[in-house]
């Protein structure tokens, strides 16, 4: 299995709209996004780069697991 590391927010911004998410608002440096089913939004900060964390923790929420996030990745 292959680790998650740093990804540019805009790459990660375009693996949630591939999976079906939009954009909601901006809030200082924060990017808010939604897709129908999930209880809470997804929140991504505009640094230059996310940490692995942040990246994981939006998988828990979004329901995917770390291999198709990795699948999906490859496609982008």
């Amino acid at each position: 299995m292959e680790k998650i590391g740093k990804v540019s927010w805009q790459r990660f911004e375009k693996f949630l709209v591939k999976i079906g998410c939009e954009f909601v608002k901006e809030e200082g440096d924060h990017r808010k996004y939604r897709r129908p089913g999930l209880l809470r939004p997804v929140i991504i900060p505009r640094n230059k780069e996310l940490p692995a964390f942040v990246i994981q923790n939006n998988l828990r929420t979004l329901g995917i697991s770390k291999e198709d996030y990795v699948r999906i990745m490859k496609s982008i």
